[in-house]
């Protein structure tokens, strides 16, 4: 009987450029960056320097691994482009840089992060939900960051707008180094 299991040689990330209020999440930030490094996980982000975007790419590069960071040409500045990943793709706009870092990804994962990190996540999920990919989908639910985005989806569910299944779109995981071995099992 042969088993196929799912090879995630890079992984996207979904993140804050801003670093949040509490040491945790740069402390998960700074570990799963360290793990996809030591792992040869290629990470795929946003392409800034600053905040958890920064923080994840300066990990995997300090552990020998590569980054390719996406970032749309006005956000550059903006977000201060990481200047030292091993590639950095500049794209027109916000749309083509979710599209391009999902189709350098085998997987998705969401850290912590604002308002853009919301969106992606959801967008991302829907897209999975309407059946336009298969990829793993992991939540770091860092301090339970990521636990009321959950309550919603299970309160969609409870309220007729979805089916029970939506809740199996994505996994939650608490700790970084959970995500890796999480994504080895699917």
């Amino acid at each position: 009987m042969l088993l196929n299991f799912m090879v995630i040689d890079s992984l996207c990330v979904f993140c804050g450029a801003s670093p949040g209020n509490k040491a945790i999440y740069i402390d998960a930030a700074a570990s799963f960056g360290a793990e996809l490094g030591q792992h040869g996980i290629r990470l795929v982000y946003g392409g800034g320097g600053s905040g958890l975007m920064g923080c994840v790419a300066d990990s995997v590069l300090k552990a020998g691994g590569e980054v390719t960071g996406v970032i749309p040409n006005y956000l550059k500045d903006r977000e201060l482009g990481h200047q030292n990943l091993t590639k950095l793709e500049v794209v027109d706009n916000m749309h083509e840089r979710k599209r391009r870092m999902f189709d350098l990804a085998d997987g998705i994962v969401a850290l912590p992060g604002g308002i853009g990190t919301l969106e992606e996540v959801l967008e991302i999920i829907t897209w999975k939900q309407l059946g336009m990919h298969n990829k793993p989908i992991i939540l770091l639910n860092v301090s339970g960051y990521w636990g009321q985005l959950n309550d919603l989806i299970k309160n969609t569910i409870a309220h007729g707008f979805a089916v029970p299944q939506t809740k199996d779109l994505y996994e939650m995981i608490p700790h970084p180094t959970e995500i890796i071995p999480a994504l080895r099992k699917i």
